[in-house]
């Protein structure tokens, strides 16, 4: 029970922690480029994917036009459309390619990592510093070493720190979202799914 309430109390603090790397220029552009876009396409891979999932949801409530890549009805992205790319690492395989092939197409790609040096921090035209214990550290040659040491980076199994910050994150977004387009939580609401 108590490894369990450290876990949970190391995840609370990573949340906390990550309003100091806030950047509002950034957080900024991210919102306008998803107003402006007429398609926004989220990806990740796993858990990071199931973020993505969760956010694409809540942009469809604000009357966005959200797809996920991967899905049977995600149509061709175009110039005037944006992918979010979500992975902690900034270096997972499939996230990285298909950004590439969005970024060939001209559209416009927004990332979410813990490392904006990374693969995908670079393609990225406007880069979301969410910081994270990742899969990346846990496979770094100095975790070890760390730990013997006592220096503890979280109690948190691979990659679920950046995993719930990112989703606290981006919910966070969507709240600003609904004030830039003025919508009501009852405009989310109308728009929710009536076939469950």
């Amino acid at each position: 029970m108590e490894l369990m309430k450290n876990s949970i109390n190391a995840i609370l603090d990573n949340i906390e922690g990550a309003v100091e790397f806030l950047d509002e220029k950034e957080i900024d552009n991210f919102e306008n480029i998803i107003i402006e876009s007429n398609n926004v396409f989220v990806t990740g891979a796993g858990r990071s994917g199931l973020a993505a999932k969760a956010f694409a949801m809540r942009l469809m409530h604000l009357g966005v036009s959200a797809y996920v890549v991967g899905e049977t009805i995600s149509p061709a992205i175009y110039e005037d459309d944006c992918i979010i790319a979500i992975s902690g690492s900034g270096e997972t395989n499939t996230i990285v390619s298909a950004v590439k092939i969005a970024k060939n197409r001209g559209s416009r790609v927004l990332a979410v990592t813990s490392y904006p040096e990374s693969t995908l921090g670079k393609l990225a035209d406007t880069c979301l510093l969410v910081k994270g214990r990742t899969k990346k550290e846990v496979d770094d040659e100095n975790y070890m070493k760390r730990q013997i040491h006592g220096n503890y980076t979280s109690l948190t199994p691979l990659g679920t720190a950046f995993e719930l910050t990112t989703l606290v994150f981006l919910d966070a977004i969507v709240s600003e979202l609904m004030e830039k387009m003025q919508q009501t939580e009852s405009d989310l609401k109308a728009r929710h799914t009536v076939l469950e």
